[in-house]
């Protein structure tokens, strides 16, 4: 049976830098408000590109630092809650721009987790033994979807893009997954509500802007996150000293310090970096690796034990274990 395998890493972020003395001159907020409350100092976001800009240039990166063809991919996942449009697909904007013409290719939607999501699938692809190569990218432009009036949400988010290839590969490297739902608690976090526009409806609700309660959300990290980490930890007998890295969604520099303690795992090993980049949602997870990649933290040559870890709407919240 072929296993799957991350064999190279890539990110992408608008050039454009929003400080948080930038965003206290156009609402009530100020850089102390906002880093002593999420540790987030300053965001990307996009002047004029859209998703799938984002993503094609992650996918792009991807190949040119593989060496590989994109006729050789044999699919393309893209997770985001902000697409370009809801058809075609980010995924297919992607696989048309890159001439990934043998590629299937689709949009997965599961919020902040949605790389987790996607990684978790793709990798049962790569397992079947149809495919051999393929494309996860976590991308989103969260600044077309907030109220930039609203500081409880517009100065959480910003925009980016990240990515991973998959290889089948003769060892394993996917050792353990955990994947949740909780849909009874979906209104806690919300965006792109869509009312009915029919003649024969009444008027529904249209609300396309980012809603939280921000309190409910954070508690649920530290309560259900925290302890299906722990339940995933101890069924796979890894223990903190055997784990290098939690490279977890990057929301809320709080969230990562109670975390630590909850799961009782050393908080340097904690990779951080949305005091940078804000919660960029599906795309925090694939950034934050591809950095550490690039700063070389992570080595990618399966040496080290990592630990992948998505939480937000839907409500949805999974892990991954994996040797990178």
């Amino acid at each position: 049976m072929p296993f799957a395998k991350i064999s190279q890493t890539a990110y992408y972020v608008p050039d454009q830098i929003v400080t948080n003395n930038d965003l206290s001159k156009i609402m009530d907020t100020s850089d102390e408000w906002i880093s002593s409350r999420t540790g987030i100092k300053e965001r990307r976001i996009s002047r004029d590109q859209e998703t799938s800009d984002l993503a094609t240039i992650v996918a792009k990166q991807l190949l040119e630092k593989s060496e590989i063809k994109p006729q050789d991919l044999d699919f393309i996942i893209v997770a985001t809650i902000s697409p370009d449009s809801m058809m075609p697909t980010t995924a297919a904007r992607v696989q048309a721009n890159i001439g990934a013409t043998k590629a299937f290719a689709y949009d997965l939607t599961a919020a902040c987790s949605g790389f987790v999501f996607a990684l978790a699938t793709a990798e049962k692809f790569i397992k079947t033994g149809s495919y051999q190569k393929g494309i996860v990218i976590g991308a989103e432009v969260l600044s077309k979807t907030l109220d930039w009036t609203d500081r409880r949400t517009a100065v959480l988010f910003g925009d980016g893009a990240g990515g991973v290839l998959l290889e089948a590969h003769s060892q394993e490297h996917f050792l353990a997954e955990s994947l949740h739902s909780d849909g009874s608690r979906g209104q806690s976090l919300t965006s792109g509500q869509c009312g009915l526009a029919s003649p024969y409806s009444k008027q529904g609700i249209n609300n396309p802007y980012v809603a939280m309660d921000g309190r409910a959300i954070f508690d649920f990290a530290i309560k259900d996150v925290s302890t299906s980490i722990k339940e995933l930890l101890e069924s796979t007998n890894i223990t903190g000293q055997n784990l290098d890295y939690a490279l977890l969604h990057q929301a809320n520099i709080r969230i990562l310090d109670k975390m630590a303690k909850k799961i009782d795992l050393e908080r340097k090993k904690f990779l951080a970096n949305m005091m940078y980049y804000g919660n960029t949602s599906a795309a925090s997870i694939p950034i934050l690796l591809a950095e550490s990649v690039e700063n070389g933290i992570i080595k990618l040559d399966g040496s080290q034990t990592v630990l992948l870890s998505g939480f937000g709407g839907g409500l949805t919240w999974g892990s991954l274990i994996v040797k990178i």
